[in-house]
């Protein structure tokens, strides 16, 4: 009940058009810090995050496994950004999906466990949906160095990141538009998923992307752009 009053104090500031930025991202860290307390009080634990997943009714859209597939094929450094829990996503990933993906690196808020598995904290800084983008790459070093995800021999350091010329970048939110700053690309494409008030988002995502795929879709658009850059 109460991370629902979070929700219905919060989410309407933080899509609200006439709250300002700066105040928005104070905002943000407000709910974010909060939520993560309720979850330690509430006596979080690792095999409660396994057993919620398993009865959860989540998937993913049709046709990530064989995206993610032709990326680790092709040898693709691949990293998903979210302001949710980093140990949750990846338990998701492990559970739902046919393989683990190599190649693929979890950037998000990570759980930090007592030697019984009780949620005590979270490690490093914050990342709230205003914020993903701002520290990216600051925040996409710190984790990978520490091993959030997958062992990957694949190169997915900051620096050879940076190397990268080409960018493709998904996302559902205009603010996830940041998430590539820091890379000097040449090349980059960008990818809107419009989830919700279509009507109300549909010109400002148009403005804002390059390609903009409506509703709960597949993945068959972005497998396909990706075949079709490969060759």
């Amino acid at each position: 009940m109460k991370r629902k009053q979070l929700f219905d104090y919060y989410y309407p500031l933080e899509v609200s058009p006439t709250i300002p930025l700066s105040e928005k991202i104070k905002l943000m860290e407000e709910w974010w810090e909060k939520t993560h307390s309720l979850l330690i009080e509430g006596g979080l634990s690792r095999q409660a995050i396994v057993e919620s997943v398993a009865r959860a009714a989540i998937e993913f859209r049709d046709g990530v496994d064989i995206l993610f597939q032709y990326l680790q094929e092709n040898s693709v450094p691949t990293l998903i950004f979210s302001a949710g829990l980093a140990d949750i996503i990846d338990e998701v990933m492990h559970q739902k999906l046919s393989q683990k993906y190599l190649n693929v690196r979890v950037i998000s808020n990570k759980m930090e466990f007592d030697s019984n598995g009780n949620l005590v904290g979270f490690l490093g800084k914050t990342i709230h949906v205003l914020n993903k983008n701002e520290h990216a790459l600051e925040l996409s070093n710190q984790t990978l160095s520490s091993g959030t995800s997958n062992n990957v021999d694949l190169e997915l350091d900051v620096s050879a990141l940076k190397r990268r010329k080409n960018v493709l970048l998904l996302g559902d939110h205009i603010g996830d538009l940041g998430m590539s700053d820091g890379l000097d690309y040449e090349n980059r494409i960008t990818v809107g998923f419009l989830n919700e008030k279509v009507d109300a988002w549909m010109d400002e995502y148009k403005r804002s992307f390059d390609v903009v795929l409506l509703n709960d879709g597949t993945m068959d658009y972005v497998v396909n752009l990706v075949k079709e850059l490969e060759g």
